[in-house]
């Protein structure tokens, strides 16, 4: 027992050589912790390198990351060149070198890389998956063409948040769905590409909010940030006290929230992702129909069946959806039963009419964001006349999911990521554990835990 311990001990010392002392903190790698067995032991290693403001640390493969809520001046070009061509244990836990040895690995066996991130709602998933992106961006080969697929992987970002995240009890920016998103490689090694999968959007949250939470960004950074000629247009106050699902949460205003800055972010992001002035419009339009829509009162008439007031309400939501005024009122207020062969139209009543307002404002949201992923696709796909049409680009995939949180009231799409993330823990720890039973058995080590 005691040739063991002596003999972990001088495997932290050679693996930390290199490190300075401040990064020397508790242990860089739980394999090696002597306690691997005890929770506490785990914690409180945690906490030591917390405390020196060292947020990450290694399980094997596996980085364990805890958000620090500010910056610590780690993510500089000089940070990254600092891990860049370096062996994975040379310097200190980072999400660079996670992004490092994937890439590396890639280019030398050639086989496409996935690098899971998964944690609680506030754990800093979000900003990892751009921090990795940022690496690839700072650090691959480059050219004219390469530049401008790195600016518009890193712009599809901003537009992303605004449409698919929202402010939360936990996390002003929690991302409110899932994203997968493929960065295609070159035969040199340059990004030359991109895909992005999304799913499980909360389309629930467009027409409800618990308290103290918003709904989506993009309504409040065009309320605040969109000049006055764009709001005339979309028929819209520069308040967004005035709008039904906006206020559910009684949280529209956030002091560290600054809608009006985001929203310049998001309208030059669109213009780097090949957004025209008119697609810009026409998705602000749809935005701006979901806005009117939760302002239409059901009420109900002498017979108790429901009617909706407001013509001029119609008109305007007839404009922007491009539909005819009547067909709308009517499919608000009826439904329509195809029975044999002949279809009946039956009135609704006011509860029913609420729910139908609601339930269609929540797919035309759903359909504009699968709309706009489309979109973005169209504008990271790779397409070089140089290769072939069998040519198939290397991959490093990033998995970011919306975290793990129990709200009072929890939707479907929560509860849905709440199953992803516990199935995504067992794996971590199921590969972990495999990968290190692999080695002890190639190296004919018997491996045996009390």
């Amino acid at each position: 027992m005691e040739a063991q311990a002596q003999g972990g001990e001088r495997a932290r010392l050679a693996m930390e050589g290199a490190l300075t002392a401040r990064d020397r903190v508790g242990v860089q790698d739980f394999v090696l912790l002597e306690s691997f067995t005890s929770e506490a032991s785990f914690i409180e290693n945690l906490r030591k390198r917390f405390r020196e403001s060292l947020i990450y640390t290694y399980i094997g493969s596996v980085l364990v990351s805890v958000n620090p809520y500010r910056d610590l001046e780690i993510y500089s070009r000089q940070h990254m060149e600092r891990y860049r061509g370096i062996n994975f244990y040379e310097v200190s836990p980072h999400i660079y070198a996670i992004s490092d040895n994937s890439y590396r690995s890639m280019r030398s066996e050639g086989k496409d890389q996935c690098i899971l991130i998964s944690g609680e709602s506030g754990a800093g998933k979000t900003e990892a998956s751009k921090k990795i992106l940022q690496y690839y961006a700072v650090t691959c080969p480059s050219s004219t063409r390469v530049e401008s697929v790195r600016d518009r992987l890193l712009q599809s970002n901003p537009v992303l948040e605004a449409f698919g995240n929202a402010k939360t009890l936990r996390n002003d920016n929690s991302s409110r769905f899932g994203k997968y998103m493929d960065v295609q490689f070159d035969f040199r090694g340059a990004p030359v590409g991109g895909h992005i999968l999304n799913y499980l959007l909360e389309k629930s949250r467009v027409v409800h909010q618990n308290h103290g939470e918003r709904n989506f960004h993009i309504f409040y950074q065009v309320l605040e940030g969109g000049d006055n000629e764009l709001l005339q247009r979309l028929g819209l106050e520069r308040n967004a006290q005035s709008y039904q699902y906006l206020v559910k949460g009684h949280c529209a205003k956030v002091s560290s929230i600054n809608d009006k800055n985001e929203w310049k972010t998001v309208h030059r992001a669109l213009s780097v992702i090949d957004f025209s002035s008119s697609d810009i419009e026409e998705l602000l339009s749809v935005v701006a129909s979901v806005l009117h829509l939760g302002n239409l009162q059901c009420l109900a008439d002498e017979d108790g069946n429901a009617t909706v007031n407001g013509e001029n309400q119609f008109r305007l939501l007839s404009r922007l959806l491009g539909v005819p005024g009547p067909t709308l009122k009517e499919a608000l207020i009826h439904r329509k039963i195809t029975a044999k062969g002949e279809e009946l139209i039956s009135p609704l009543n006011v509860e029913q009419a609420a729910y139908a307002r609601d339930a269609l404002a929540k797919a035309i949201y759903g359909r504009t964001f699968s709309w706009l992923v489309n979109k973005i696709n169209e504008s990271l796909h790779h397409k070089d006349s140089t290769y072939s049409e069998n040519y198939r680009p290397n991959i490093i995939g990033l998995l970011d999911i919306y975290g793990f949180e129990v709200f009072q009231n929890n939707s479907f799409e929560q509860f849905c990521i709440n199953y992803c993330n516990e199935k995504l823990q067992q794996l971590f720890i199921e590969l972990t554990l495999k990968s290190e039973q692999e080695e002890y058995e190639s190296e004919g080590i018997a491996v045996r835990v009390d």
